[in-house]
């Protein structure tokens, strides 16, 4: 059999052109600049295998975060693995949104619920390393991975185990926040699109609370108040048709100066208010 070089398997690999070579560079532990340095070198059976793998479940659809094990998110670059949802820029406008919030706060104190990977709370300790923050998820396997994240990134963050407000029972976590923020479930058990692209491999808790895609938004906004300082402030990001709705679960329970803040598409994608 003839050797395989870089140019004849990312021309085979049935894939465009950048997800190849970004899969190639990975099993073979290179650069890009390699990869076009030494288009024409053969390479060993070895590496041909380990590209093949990672081509043939990236054409059964695996995300290609979950095949390199990493994803970056506002400049860092994130461990993820198939217990955690995949890190989105469009969520970097929730961070921001937190961080001007901080702005002229001292030491304060800051709440990722449902942090997944940690994306959210390494995030917001890294750009505010006097902050205390908290990062809570039901899942251990998730919180595994988010203080991993923390660790590698040599950002301060505390975990704590629990559904929503329970994980809050925790001993030594602060009683009340200056900010608390979430990217719950919110996508409606109806919705099509969880049975397509990139969600049919995430985790489904993590993407959909099983009924309308409110409900943990609903328990969110419910609890608030009484973890939050006065003029503390909640933001939630929501689906790209739940804006309204969220303001006004956030005016029900008496937050102030409730808005919306659109993503990288113009679409309304978090809401939230004051206290």
């Amino acid at each position: 059999m003839a050797a395989a070089d870089v140019r004849a398997l990312i021309a085979s690999s049935g894939l465009p052109v950048l997800e190849a070579r970004v899969l190639l560079g990975h099993a073979l532990q290179v650069n890009r600049a390699w990869l076009i340095a030494h288009d024409t070198d053969p390479l060993t059976d070895e590496q041909v295998s380990a590209y093949q793998q990672l081509a043939e479940r990236r054409r059964a659809g695996e995300p290609v975060a979950y095949l390199l094990g990493e994803k970056e998110f506002m400049g860092h670059t994130f461990r993820v693995t198939p217990s955690v949802l995949i890190p989105r820029a469009d969520t970097e406008v929730l961070v921001e949104t937190a961080l001007a919030d901080l702005q002229g706060k001292t030491r304060p104190a800051v709440l990722d619920m449902g942090t997944g990977s940690g994306a959210i709370a390494v995030s917001l300790a890294l750009a505010r390393p006097d902050a205390d923050v908290i990062a809570t998820d039901v899942s251990a396997d998730a919180l595994a991975v988010a203080q991993k994240n923390a660790i590698s990134l040599g950002a301060r963050v505390r975990c704590a185990q629990g559904s929503w407000f329970d994980a809050l029972n925790s001993a030594g976590v602060p009683a009340v926040y200056d900010v608390i923020v979430s990217n719950p479930p919110y996508i409606s058990s109806s919705d099509a699109h969880l049975d397509q692209g990139d969600l049919r491999f995430e985790p489904r808790q993590a993407l959909t609370d099983f009924r309308d895609g409110l409900e943990a938004v609903r328990i969110i906004v419910a609890g608030a108040k009484q973890y939050l300082n006065v003029g503390g402030s909640l933001w939630l990001e929501h689906g790209w048709d739940q804006a309204a709705a969220v303001r006004e679960l956030l005016v029900a329970a008496g937050f102030q100066r409730v808005s919306s803040r659109r993503d990288l598409s113009d679409i309304e994608r978090i809401s939230g208010g004051y206290l």
